[in-house]
């Protein structure tokens, strides 16, 4: 084992007897060319042999094996955890390594994992303009237990615990144990205590205690960051878009500056994906646990494998059982709940097979959408962007253009140009029904939307009159009477562009809104 440390002294076993053994300052030298030789395969260094010196697979070296890299102690600075991380990720490399923080089983500990988590996206942010360079990737978002997200998640579980919510645990037990008072004589305290504190009285309770009470704020922890995730407001930094092909297809200059002359533009891009859907041989690789079913959907004729799920803690503190469903092309998960009321039904191997690969056949080889990006000028307007989601983007064209900017609604992007040329083709107001976020408002008061029914996401015309049934049913549309309504909806797989041309033919878009986040 090569050592290169800042010891000069050390014990070590000669024979049956310990000694003390001097090391030279030449030893670390020694011990690196040693191990970049490949005489020793296992290196441990410390902060003093984490600057200056390079340990990974490099190209001219005799060991170029794959490097694991296990972080033992990140430490309290972002920039000497950089440089140490650095040593074995470097220029001219056989092969990335692989990073291993490590941790104990002790809850609580992951408070410090947090600490140098969150250093090191600020310090990516100061120094290249991307919170990700920092961490290299290492930490995932729920890592950083001192986010705005772990702040909200934080007082729903005060809430919770006011409540008597959290099984295992009394409001009394709590204050007892960490000093924290959530109550006075009003009731619930205005102001709780914050999270840094609430993380430091956590390393002072019991190993149950502190699974007990840091499990159920990692649940709440979770499913804050996945909301966020999934309605496209989690703010990642600079993000990169990776396609078969864009092409920019429309250039609307939606501001000038009045000094410098320069302008705000609404690009709007083609995005062409090749599709891959899951083959029927890696759905049944599911079947290796023994919890997964193989389902049918009786009413549409669709395959799922449904896989065990983490539990989902509502705002209430109850628990919702979830499972996952595995399509060609997506997933999502689903409460038992839901589940039961669904059409999906258990079937056999070869029902599966048939109903699985004849999905996938109609799978097309691509898939085209639409993107808009503000670039350009966007410091003057940006309050002015819509405030759904402030991810920022880049991409390279296929004509070799590279943009940078931030990505807006359909919806958005034709109410800021307000000329024909913006209005929203079938085939866009198509994609920005995908979305979820675009509502079309329709002529002789029709609306259409996504919704979520029995686990799918489908496209619903609602407004309509018994007069216009047998027409929209021409166009297309299908119909399903849920809970003793009848619902029309527009086909959301590849026919549903052209479905939805000859309705926007006959009842064009009259407004275009915008819903909600989640």
């Amino acid at each position: 084992m090569a050592e290169v440390t800042g010891r000069s002294r050390r014990v070590v076993r000669r024979c049956d007897r310990l000694t003390v053994e001097n090391r030279a300052a030449s030893a670390n030298l020694a011990e690196t060319a040693a191990f970049m030789d490949d005489l020793k395969r296992v290196r441990v260094f410390s902060e003093a042999g984490g600057t200056g010196r390079s340990y990974h697979a490099e190209l001219s070296a005799r060991n170029r094996r794959l490097r694991v890299h296990y972080l033992l102690e990140p430490g309290w600075k972002a920039d000497a955890a950089i440089q140490g991380l650095g040593r074995t990720n470097r220029t001219n490399q056989a092969q990335p390594p692989l990073f291993r923080p490590i941790a104990t089983d002790v809850k609580a500990e992951k408070r410090f994992l947090s600490t140098i988590a969150r250093r090191l996206d600020t310090l990516g942010a100061i120094t290249r303009g991307q919170r990700q360079t920092g961490g290299q990737g290492l930490f995932r978002p729920e890592d950083n237990l001192e986010s705005h997200y772990a702040r909200d998640a934080l007082r729903q579980l005060y809430l919770l615990l006011v409540r008597g919510k959290v099984e295992g645990c009394s409001l009394e037990m709590f204050e007892d144990a960490t000093g924290l008072k959530l109550v006075d004589e009003n009731g619930i305290k205005d102001e709780l205590p914050p999270i840094t504190t609430f993380l430091n009285r956590l390393l002072a309770l019991t190993i149950g205690l502190q699974a007990l009470l840091f499990t159920a704020f990692e649940q709440l922890l979770n499913a804050k960051v996945e909301g966020a995730i999934a309605s496209g407001v989690y703010d990642i930094g600079l993000e990169t878009l990776q396609a078969d092909s864009f092409v920019v297809t429309g250039r609307h200059p939606i501001y000038t500056h009045p000094a410098t002359g320069a302008e705000t533009r609404l690009l709007t891009i083609t995005e062409r994906r090749r599709n891959r859907p899951m083959t029927l041989d890696q759905a049944l690789d599911y079947l290796a646990d023994a919890r997964a079913v193989l389902l049918v959907n009786e009413r549409s004729g669709r395959a799922a494998v449904q896989i065990p799920a983490p539990s989902f803690m509502l705002d209430d503190g109850e628990i919702e059982s979830r499972v996952r469903l595995i399509r060609p092309m997506e997933h999502h998960h689903a409460s038992m709940k839901m589940m039961d009321e669904s059409h999906w039904q258990p079937t056999d191997r070869e029902t599966f097979a048939a109903a699985w690969n004849g999905e996938v056949v109609d799978v097309p080889e691509f898939a085209e959408s639409t993107l808009h990006i503000v670039a350009g000028l966007l410091l003057p307007i940006w309050k002015r962007l819509p405030n759904e989601s402030t991810r920022v983007y880049r991409l390279q064209t296929d004509a070799g253009e590279r943009i940078i900017g931030r990505r807006v609604s359909p919806a958005w992007a034709a109410s800021a140009c307000m000329t024909a040329t913006c209005r929203l083709t079938p085939n866009e107001a198509f994609s920005a029904l995908m979305e979820g976020r675009t509502v079309l408002e329709l002529a002789e008061d029709l609306q259409l939307r996504r919704v979520r029914v029995m686990g799918a996401h489908r496209f619903e015309l609602s407004g309509f009159t018994d007069v216009m049934r047998d027409r929209l049913r021409a166009y297309g549309l299908f119909s399903e009477i849920i809970s003793w309504k009848l619902r029309m909806f527009v086909p959301s797989d590849a026919t549903g562009a052209a479905v939805l041309a000859k309705v926007l033919d006959h009842y064009p878009i009259v407004r275009i809104g915008e819903r909600e986040a989640a």
